[in-house]
């Protein structure tokens, strides 16, 4: 998670740089490798200014999205000096039934069932684009059998949303009072206040097109925590850091 990287950092290093140094380093001695997909992330790139595309520079801004763009630029390094065959993916905000409870959707759906107060960060004014996990992992299968080594690919729709009103539209979903269902707070340490990635790449290199669209995932995701509301209520509803 990001925001809990400010509270151990090296945490968040040992596990997404020096961990993953020591896991390449096996990987690339052997020889039957054809290709290695790593999953990373916008947040290397800091908040956007308009929508970038896979070239645009890193500037990562917490020592989650930095220890993420260490881990990138040493595949690189790996790419380049020994022809390590990486791919890379950079998705929008994922969502869809079945994911943790402390994500925003289903967070938010459920505060809106049980009748907690779902915090919302700096009036909830960063703006995101929200792909379903069902377009993400038909993404991510192209790319593994497609994609050329070294490569980058963002995986995103194109409509994007304020976390506000994305908030707002669950709330009418679920006919609760949006200012009943929210508790506003200061934003986050080192929020970026906007992710929009152009997905233009993959869409004309590998002929890829995100097919469920918002509301169809809102309402997917919705029906997927009324069926199993009474075990969900039982899981972890915040993030809990294991070390």
């Amino acid at each position: 998670m990001v925001a809990q990287s400010w509270e151990t950092p090296a945490d968040w290093y040992q596990t997404n740089v020096v961990a993953q140094v020591r896991l390449h380093e096996c990987l690339r001695k052997l020889r039957n490798l054809k290709k290695y997909v790593h999953v990373t992330t916008p947040e290397v790139y800091g908040s956007t200014d308009g929508w970038i595309t896979e070239s645009d520079y890193f500037l990562p801004s917490t020592p989650y999205a930095v220890s993420r763009a260490s881990c990138d630029m040493h595949l690189m390094s790996f790419f380049h000096a020994y022809n390590f065959p990486v791919v890379f993916t950079r998705a929008a905000n994922v969502y869809g039934p079945g994911q943790q409870l402390y994500r925003i959707i289903p967070r938010a759906m459920m505060c809106a069932r049980t009748g907690d107060k779902l915090e919302l960060h700096g009036s909830g004014s960063s703006v995101r684009c929200f792909i379903h996990i069902v377009d993400v992992a038909k993404a991510t299968y192209e790319i593994a059998l497609r994609a050329t080594p070294g490569e980058t690919f963002h995986i995103s729709t194109r409509q994007e949303i304020s976390i506000r009103r994305l908030v707002k539209r669950i709330a009418e979903m679920t006919q609760v009072n949006f200012y009943d269902l929210v508790q506003q707070s200061d934003e986050r340490l080192g929020k970026d206040e906007a992710y929009l990635l152009d997905s233009s790449k993959l869409r004309d290199q590998l002929d890829w097109q995100d097919q469920i669209s918002l509301q169809e995932g809102l309402t997917e995701t919705l029906e997927w925590i009324d069926q199993n509301q009474e075990h969900l209520k039982k899981q972890p509803q915040k993030y809990i850091h294991k070390t």
